[in-house]
């Protein structure tokens, strides 16, 4: 499993491999060297928020409070918050911003996907909330929907097209 994460203004990559009897966590901070972990199975208990745990030689208790993808944790007198971003929580993210429509110009891939559906062409003028194209990205089908009043100048991209996150489909004038 593949997350970003955000505390205290530092950014990381975190990859968590889960084998028979280990979490193998590997974390990078911008600009710093990866850092492995091997965080044993037979160590952890969870009951309601709380995370117990056994890590070089040490004993954790964990409370985690979280919305959405932001989780507040104490451990030994002391709390961070931290924000968790999975592909889902992105492909939410977007879709919770109409299909992350870039300023007022264009819409922008909010994650890889596939084009399912285009609804217009070039000249046609869209009112908010109308939908411009059906987009698959983690196995869900997903509307995109205009989130202003324009008039599309380019569509970039067909039905069947594979795109990349942050790839501009459509054009407004």
């Amino acid at each position: 499993m593949h997350f970003e994460a955000e505390s205290n203004g530092s950014k990381y990559e975190v990859y968590v491999n889960d084998s028979k009897n280990t979490w193998k966590v590997s974390l990078k901070e911008d600009g710093k060297d990866w850092i492995h972990y091997d965080i044993q199975k037979d160590t952890y208990q969870t009951l309601e928020n709380t995370i117990s745990f056994i890590f070089n030689q040490s004993s954790y208790l964990i409370d985690v409070v979280g919305k959405e993808n932001e989780y507040t944790v104490y451990t030994r007198g002391s709390h961070r918050t931290i924000k968790i971003y999975n592909d889902e929580t992105l492909l939410h993210q977007s879709l919770k911003a109409g299909g992350n429509i870039g300023g007022d110009a264009s819409v922008t891939a909010g994650m890889p996907g596939k084009i399912v559906q285009v609804f217009v062409k070039p000249g046609d003028e869209v009112k908010k909330d109308d939908p411009v194209l059906i987009m698959e990205a983690m196995k869900m089908e997903n509307e995109i929907r205009a989130t202003h009043d324009a008039k599309v100048k380019e569509v970039k991209v067909k039905a069947g097209e594979n795109v990349e996150s942050g790839a501009e489909l459509i054009s407004y004038e």
